[in-house]
């Protein structure tokens, strides 16, 4: 069932939030004017644009004692650029005819109020309210998205925001930010954003900038180190108003977005790609090939002796990553001639280079799931129809602990399904740490991602299969061999060993040697 649309994650991903601030001077036509011009350059570029405004109820947010003379530099800024209700609401009627959203920094419970009867999109929460919890506790009620920045505090209040906003339901995303105005070089501490990003279980992450607005270089770097939010400080300087050092105008946006957006091409697609036509042609262009050393007969089976590797590869022969010890000659090949392909005989692929090939990816799911699991294990290769279809029907069991409880990890590559059986004496739960699973329990899909637990009891018939790989957990009671009753009759008639390659570790020389067979 597809949830009500005010039910939505909101999508915080690649929205640009331009922060007019106090940068409309308490003048309305001249904030009119900033949004306007960075509108056009939003459209321009065909992002999201975000305009974000700052509220506070000036009459109650300053201490009375402040209100006619202050030595606080900042009073002084928000009393001279106060706009009332009805200003405000012109700058965001500019806003929307703009084709923008617009976001909203309450600085007290009051001003979340006049947010949400204003009809803001999004409320920040600016860094110097980030550990302000009565405006948190408001700010939370709204029920509105939430973006917080995170400028100055330690990791203990970056785990207590992010534990405060998830515990209230709120929908939020965080800013990585440094609170020095503008912000050296030294101090940006770009890599925060990505331990942000695994530190908190992938929620999206974004970069506050305050650093020189004609420095366009850590845009590309946030956006490299997994930021998918920007926000910076926007104004338009006339004859009488010049910008802060932190602050960019149109211009300095449009380099900004433009620096980004050449970021993302640099950075291109996340998972490797097969190469192109032309990367494929420039890699045989500098491969060896494999070459007789002297003349060969047909049906010879050719041995290291018999070849050497020279470069440049020759068209329509063997490459050298391609040798191997058991290839017979079909045609008769000349000293210092290419092993041509269409002259030999490949082996066939082993049952045992079957398993050994998938060890690699195997490995490759682990490290990505970030499981460790030391040097003392035992690993058993489930093919239910031969090693030769593992790629198809299998999954790699590690067994960690087999007492009353037990543990093991299961990895399937992409692609790979595990055949309907039950357990007669066994109950198991699956926990998923990485990568998407499809289960089928007792005819009811289910589609398990991270963090999904699923719960099997004896005599319940499922199968399970991934078309992402995956990396899950078995937690169960003890696991008796033989305990597994398969739907597919000519499963069930194998016997054990038929069906499982049972090694020590991942039994690198036990599969050299033809495997062990499971007991």
């Amino acid at each position: 069932m597809t949830p009500p649309h005010d039910e939505k994650p909101f999508d915080f991903k690649d929205l640009f939030v331009l922060d007019l601030a106090n940068n409309h001077q308490g003048d309305i036509e001249h904030g009119k004017r900033v949004i306007r011009e960075h509108g056009a350059v939003v459209a321009r570029h065909g992002v999201r644009g975000v305009i974000k405004f700052q509220f506070r109820d000036l009459d109650t947010f300053i201490h009375p004692s402040h209100l006619q003379s202050s030595d606080n530099k900042h009073v002084p800024r928000f009393l001279s650029t106060r706009l009332d209700r009805d200003g405000f609401q012109a700058l965001l009627d500019e806003v929307r005819a703009q084709g923008m959203m617009a976001a909203c920094t309450p600085f007290d419970e009051a001003s979340v109020g006049v947010i949400e009867e204003m009809g803001f999109d999004i409320i920040k929460v600016a860094s110097c309210s980030a550990k302000d919890w009565p405006l948190l506790e408001r700010i939370a009620a709204s029920a509105r998205p939430v973006i917080a920045s995170t400028g100055g505090l330690l990791q203990s209040d970056m785990d207590a925001l992010v534990s405060f906003l998830g515990h209230r339901g709120a929908d939020f995303a965080l800013m990585h930010c440094v609170s020095v105005y503008p912000t050296p070089d030294s101090m940006c501490h770009l890599n925060n954003i990505a331990m942000m990003i695994e530190r908190f279980g992938g929620r999206t992450v974004g970069w506050s900038t305050h650093e020189n607005p004609a420095d366009t270089m850590p845009v590309g770097l946030a956006l490299a180190k997994g930021a998918r939010m920007f926000e910076r400080h926007v104004g338009v300087p006339t004859d009488t108003i010049t910008l802060n050092a932190y602050s960019s105008n149109p211009d300095e946006v449009d380099a900004w977005i433009t620096a980004w957006k050449k970021a993302q091409t640099l950075l291109g697609l996340d998972e490797r790609q097969a190469p192109s036509e032309d990367e494929a042609v420039a890699i045989a262009g500098l491969s060896r090939g494999v070459f007789a050393r002297h003349d060969l007969e047909a049906g010879h089976a050719v041995s290291r002796d018999d070849v050497y590797f020279a470069f440049p590869y020759a068209e329509g022969g063997l490459e050298s990553g391609q040798w191997s010890n058991e290839i017979v000659t079909t045609k008769a090949i000349k000293a210092d001639a290419t092993l041509a392909l269409d002259a030999i005989s490949m082996p066939e692929r082993s049952d045992v280079h079957v398993l050994k090939q998938a060890v690699h990816e195997v490995k490759g799911l682990l490290n990505k799931a970030r499981v460790e699991l030391g040097s003392e294990f035992e690993v058993e290769y489930s093919h239910h129809y031969g090693p030769g279809a593992f790629r198809e029907t299998g999954v790699v069991i590690v067994n960690c602990i087999n007492r009353e409880y037990c543990k093991k990890v299961l990895i399937q590559l992409a692609g790979q399904g595990h055949p309907s059986h039950y357990h007669k004496r066994k109950e198991e739960t699956f926990h998923v740490l990485c990568g998407e699973l499809h289960s089928e329990l007792d005819g009811r899909h289910r589609l398990l991602q991270p963090g999904d637990t699923l719960l099997v009891l004896p005599g319940v018939w499922h199968r399970f299969w991934t078309e992402t790989g995956c990396v899950f957990e078995e937690i169960s009671t003890t696991h008796y061999n033989n305990d597994s009753v398969y739907r597919d009759p000519k499963i069930q008639a194998m016997e054990r060993s038929e069906r499982k390659t049972v090694v020590d570790h991942w039994g690198r020389f036990q599969l050299a040697d033809g495997a062990q067979a499971a007991e």
